[in-house]
């Protein structure tokens, strides 16, 4: 379970004021300067901390804790991104994408369907609605993904009890 991700965006406020709209969520201050986090309070405890453009998690020592520094590369797009189930509709996702300008489309994956909403023209989402996650959490049955990938490649030990 993922309960939270963070990313960076050109205009952290802007983005996390979108992503609430979005989640239904809440927009708060996040201790690193002008970061913000949002909040659905949904039963997962969902969340989305964004900081400016260019902050990166840096580990710390045995005796101190990781944190966020800047730095002055800007990427033009990434590879994470993350699938979030969401209660707004397809039609509301559509909309408030066209009203900033950035591109969204609904997208079949194969398996499952995806709205891919692109953050700022750059960062992507892939948000589900309700009908949607249905969709996707059908096809990541193991004998699905399987059929589809083929045999793992590893698998964790599981303990016994």
């Amino acid at each position: 379970m993922i309960h939270h991700i963070s990313i960076a965006a050109q205009n952290p406020l802007h983005v996390a004021n979108i992503l609430a709209e979005i989640c239904h969520g809440k927009v708060f201050n996040f201790p690193n300067p002008g970061s913000y986090a949002v909040f659905s309070f949904d039963e997962y405890g969902t969340g989305i901390e964004v900081f400016p453009l260019g902050s990166v998690c840096v580990p710390g020592s045995d005796t101190e804790l990781s944190k966020i520094i800047q730095t002055s590369n800007s990427p033009d797009f990434v590879a994470t991104h993350a699938a979030i189930s969401v209660p707004a509709s397809q039609q509301q996702i559509e909309q408030i994408g066209r009203r900033e300008g950035w591109q969204v489309a609904l997208c079949d994956r194969g398996a499952f369907k995806v709205i891919e909403f692109w953050v700022e023209n750059w960062l992507m989402f892939e948000f589900l609605t309700a009908e949607l996650a249905t969709g996707y959490l059908q096809s990541i049955k193991p004998q699905i993904v399987e059929q589809v990938l083929g045999q793992p490649i590893f698998m964790a030990p599981v303990e016994s009890k």
